[in-house]
């Protein structure tokens, strides 16, 4: 017969055991703090690089964490009704969990990020490298996490090229009264107010059937994307390569998830983002730089004017913004733009 000593201790015991059990069962305890789906906002889905980089971001974390953390897509910027300028806030209110985000379209929050859309300030990717991946970069991802957003990698879209379906673009003149969609940022709108165009702010969605239309004449975006949206049977035949401004992209998570993640999830995330991220710099200069371009060759082969400019004429517009240059290197901050400039002077 058992005394009261040795029966409490066969019932701690036993209790204990159970307790055991019930964790095993239940699975991870942190598991239970997680979200049953973390929403990854982007602009556009694959096949475009950008798309493709953000699925590919998803699938390793999934793989990586055993499905603890999973990640759904929303392209088309649907989680802020289409209206992308608003998507940094809405990472920062905790509506979006994470981003694969354009510089351009988080600049209205974070004004530093104008310093990629400085006209004429990168003339080469080399450029777009010593930037995103020195100092600048560094002080940059500072301040994207001092407004509640942690930034973990550095992706791409590529160098913004001007297109039209009215004539060939070699000098500012040219561009006299085309209307051209631009993105939300002022710094566009000036820019090409500067050239003599006529800039009219729309989203991409609304852009489409607007050069379908012939209600816009023009656009800028990266040659892949060019491609990819078949802008050919919009009527955009002309393009001239300018490398005006390029935009970078910033795998990023909301503040608040990232501190509920364990420091093993984080750097699964991070890891996986830096991964991802080298994939779409991979994918965004595909065709376009070194001795592939192919993707130029297709676009030509559908018929299209391709201008390169010269150095006189490329000085030209380089001539014209430079007004807007100076005066937004006071507004992005003239230790950093000169911190930029020498960067790229060195490389």
């Amino acid at each position: 017969m058992q005394t009261g000593r040795n029966k409490m201790r066969t019932l701690t015991k036993t209790l204990g055991l159970c307790l055991v059990a019930a964790v095993m069962l239940a699975g991870p305890v942190v598991a239970q703090d997680y979200k049953a789906e973390y929403k990854v906002s982007t602009i556009v889905p694959a096949p475009f690089p950008w798309g493709i980089a953000a699925e590919r971001w998803v699938e390793l974390v999934r793989e990586r964490t055993d499905g603890r953390i999973n990640m759904k897509i929303y392209p088309g910027a649907q989680l802020v009704a289409g209206d992308q300028s608003k998507e940094f806030t809405a990472m920062r209110q905790g509506i979006i969990d994470m981003a694969v985000g354009s510089t351009i379209n988080w600049s209205a929050q974070v004004p530093e990020l104008n310093l990629f859309s400085l006209p004429f300030l990168m003339p080469d990717y080399e450029a777009i490298d010593v930037l995103t991946e020195g100092e600048v970069g560094k002080r940059l991802f500072e301040k994207v996490e001092q407004r509640g957003v942690v930034p973990l990698a550095w992706g791409e879209n590529g160098f913004r090229e001007l297109t039209n379906s009215k004539k060939p673009v070699r000098t500012p003149q040219d561009l006299e009264g085309l209307k051209i969609r631009v993105t939300g940022s002022p710094l566009f709108q000036e820019t090409f107010a500067a050239l003599g165009a006529n800039p009219t702010q729309m989203s991409w969605s609304d852009a489409v059937p607007a050069l379908t239309t012939g209600a816009v004449d023009g656009q800028e975006n990266p040659l892949p994307g060019y491609v990819i949206a078949k802008l050919h049977n919009m009527g955009q035949n002309h393009i001239t390569l300018w490398h005006y401004v390029a935009d970078p992209l910033i795998f990023a998570v909301n503040k608040e998830v990232w501190e509920s993640f364990t420091e093993q999830d984080r750097k699964i995330v991070e890891e996986s983002a830096i991964e991802a991220a080298k994939l779409n710099v991979e994918l965004a200069r595909k065709g376009v730089t070194g001795d592939d371009m192919s993707v130029l060759q297709k676009i030509e082969s559908f018929g299209v004017d391709v201008v390169q400019l010269t150095p006189e004429e490329h000085q030209m517009f380089q001539d014209a913004t430079r007004p807007i240059y100076e005066k937004w290197k006071k507004r992005v901050g003239a230790d950093l733009v000169e911190q930029a400039e020498q960067d790229i002077a060195g490389r």
